[in-house]
């Protein structure tokens, strides 16, 4: 097409050339036959149009310019910043990246060669790529968030910037009906600063602001079709608390380290507590042992429920509980340098369904009516009274806690050690498969 155009042009410009002579051809743009010329008029009126008919087709062959090829449908090819791109775009083959394998050792060190346990193994594909999908979401977003989280911020702004990264990613913005169950936030975003240790979210109208000196427990969830991604870190700006995030973290290592088919959870928190306190931590000229907080713990995680039936303590102690092949663990420890137990405290922002909560008759008709809200957008998955003010709802307190008192919903107020004292977390998420251990959640930075 492009060829003919210029070919026509050519033409055109060998007949002005002509007439400029007094010399007519006969023909007008384009080649097609016109009657010979009568008169000078007629003449200048061939000119016009030729000279019309030379734009024309100058502007009709820059019509054709030939355009720039599109990537594939305009499809990103990596995250953007703040995250928004959908992870499915980033991965068109639904093949995420695996987590940490690690093989069995002793007695059970012949699953991973094991054609049985091989066959297991493949019958969970979907479940191992929901999974792999939730931890690829929350390393892009957590790594964007270590990156950006500042000194000055509210602990608001930082929350919603977790939380609109986790929705845009999973493809669930959680404001239809349903849609969170389906994928999306696994609970709410944990911003626990200094010696509060857990459960902490921002309610709304929260100003708390981000200082320099903070130490902040960040602990965020992803799921897909319920299940849950649960890892969390601690930011701090200053190197002061080197040591006391090395304790921690050595903590949360040694128990993804023990933890296995068949172990029990009483040798897994002795491990845990040897290698964390051997830990110390020097603030202002005070030397602070690094403690274990003895009433926290890890937990199983069950399909939609964050907390199953076993705990894994980070503390030695007499539980001969034992992991099993195909369940799914937080391995998560905490520090301290205050007492090393923690109590209830502060305005409660956690909240969840319970599992088996009762069928009682509600005589609070907002309680009623908030519970209808609860089933359809969570489910049993928790979450906190930002989403419930994000889905439109508004004086709901009253129901909420009625919802608490009849054992339907459970409260989560948030965990504090004494004031003045520092705490850290670290998390990780893992599975334990047929055939090795996966780390799921495990990144370049933890």
């Amino acid at each position: 097409m492009a060829a003919k155009v210029s070919e026509g042009l050519e033409k055109l410009q060998l007949d002005q050339s002509k007439k400029s002579n007094g010399v007519s051809n006969g023909t007008t743009t384009g080649g097609i036959e016109a009657e010979p010329d009568e008169s000078d008029d007629d003449k200048d009126d061939d000119g016009a149009a030729a000279d019309a008919g030379v734009a024309g087709a100058a502007k009709k062959k820059k019509k054709r310019k030939p355009k720039k090829k599109k990537t594939a449908g305009g499809v990103p090819k990596a995250q953007s910043d703040p995250p928004r791109v959908l992870l499915s775009n980033l991965f068109p083959n639904g093949q995420y990246p695996e987590g940490e394998i690690v093989d069995y050792r002793n007695e059970n060190s012949y699953r991973t060669t094991n054609e049985e346990k091989r066959h297991l193994d493949r019958m969970n594909i979907d479940f191992l790529n929901d999974y792999r999908q939730g931890a690829e979401i929350h390393r892009q977003v957590r790594q964007w968030a270590q990156k950006n989280i500042k000194p000055g911020q509210t602990l608001t702004e930082i929350a919603e910037g977790i939380e609109d990264g986790v929705r845009a990613l999973t493809g669930h913005n959680g404001l239809e009906e349903g849609d969170n169950i389906k994928g999306g936030i696994g609970f709410p975003t944990g911003l626990n600063l200094n010696h509060i240790a857990a459960h902490y979210s921002p309610n709304a109208g929260n100003k708390t602001v981000l200082q320099y000196g903070d130490v902040m427990k960040v602990d965020f969830g992803v799921h897909l079709n319920g299940w849950i991604v649960d890892s969390a870190w601690t930011l701090t700006f200053d190197p002061v608390y080197d040591n006391l995030l090395a304790a921690v973290k050595d903590g949360t290592n040694t128990g993804v380290k023990e933890a296995g088919i068949d172990v029990r959870m009483s040798d897994i928190g002795a491990a845990i507590q040897e290698a964390m306190e051997s830990y110390e931590v020097e603030l202002n000229g005070q030397t602070y042992p690094v403690k274990c907080i003895r009433n926290l713990n890890g937990h199983d995680i069950v399909q939609h429920s964050i907390h199953g039936g076993k705990s894994v303590p980070i503390v030695k102690g007499g539980d001969q509980t034992k992991m099993e092949e195909g369940e799914v663990f937080a391995i998560e420890t905490f520090g301290s340098t205050g007492k090393g137990y923690v109590r209830d405290d502060l305005e409660t922002s956690h909240y969840a369904k319970k599992p088996d909560a009762p069928n009682v008759s509600l005589r609070v008709s907002s309680a009623r009516t908030l519970l209808n809200v609860i089933n359809k957008n969570f489910g049993t998955l928790p979450f906190c009274r930002r989403y419930l003010d994000r889905l439109g709802q508004d004086k709901y307190l009253l129901g909420l806690n009625n919802l608490v008192s009849s054992g339907i919903v459970e409260a989560y107020p948030p965990l504090v050690d004494i004031k003045g004292s520092y705490t850290a977390q670290f998390e990780h998420t893992i599975l334990l498969r047929p055939t090795v251990k996966e780390v799921i959640s495990r990144g370049d930075d933890y």
